[in-house]
């Protein structure tokens, strides 16, 4: 049977939500916004187990959120680096003692992502060796210096990363070795593999799957969550 790990990184300060703290606490709708995350993880049939990446400060409190929550998923919650980088290899390391044959590397302030496109994206994996969740651009990309536009990129081709971004254990943590070595760093995993001259394959994915950045998210995620509960009140009443 396919071992399938999500990584679930929330090691992060996020700074730019402007709260003084680890915004994987905010609140919710009375939970924590990595509760919301690793609840919906926790369902997932594809998911044999989950490894959680958190700061030092914060690896008590996410052990004891997990116990209170029932996520018996979660095999592990381990601390993270300063950088996301470090903290996703630090996130494979762990996740490697138990051998799994894919890992999906998901950030914990994206609670919104479906079991359908996370299905997907293990298929696309499977068939593939690398894949990720993403959206076509909408708007026109413009590059600019100083305030200078010097082109126009041709959106037809421009997609959106999301995460989970998925992979073979081995392919990501051979890319993430040899980014070590050579002191490289990039914005997502899957640039790593992209470095080696592997393929990475695009896995369609929502609007929906947000991340949590901006002040402006959480109202964004908490209209989501109301409509979702509203959906499931009327599914109830209904049945």
């Amino acid at each position: 049977m396919m071992k399938v790990s999500g990584i679930i990184v929330a090691a992060g300060k996020g700074r730019r939500m402007g709260l003084g703290k680890n915004k994987a606490f905010l609140d919710l709708n009375g939970k924590p916004l990595l509760i919301h995350t690793l609840s919906r993880w926790q369902q997932f049939n594809c998911i044999t187990e989950l490894t959680v990446v958190v700061g030092k400060e914060d690896l008590n409190l996410v052990q004891e959120l997990v116990k209170q929550h029932g996520l018996s998923k979660v095999s592990q919650v381990v601390t993270g680096g300063k950088e996301r980088q470090e903290s996703v290899f630090l996130g494979l390391q762990a996740a490697g003692k138990s051998k799994p044959d894919i890992v999906l590397i998901h950030d914990g302030a994206r609670p919104f992502v479906t079991e359908e496109h996370v299905g997907q994206l293990v298929d696309a994996v499977q068939q593939h060796e690398a894949g990720v969740l993403a959206v076509p651009v909408k708007d026109t990309i413009k590059v600019a210096t100083n305030g200078l536009i010097e082109k126009t990129l041709e959106r037809s081709r421009l997609w959106a990363a999301q995460t989970p971004q998925g992979f073979r254990y081995g392919l990501i943590m051979e890319a993430h070795q040899q980014a070590r070595r050579e002191n490289r760093e990039a914005t997502d995993d899957a640039a790593l593999v992209e470095a080696m001259g592997r393929a990475v394959y695009i896995v369609p994915g929502s609007e929906y799957n947000i991340k949590l950045t901006t002040p402006e998210d959480i109202e964004l995620a908490r209209s989501i969550l109301k409509r979702s509960e509203e959906h499931d009140d009327a599914n109830r009443t209904g049945l």
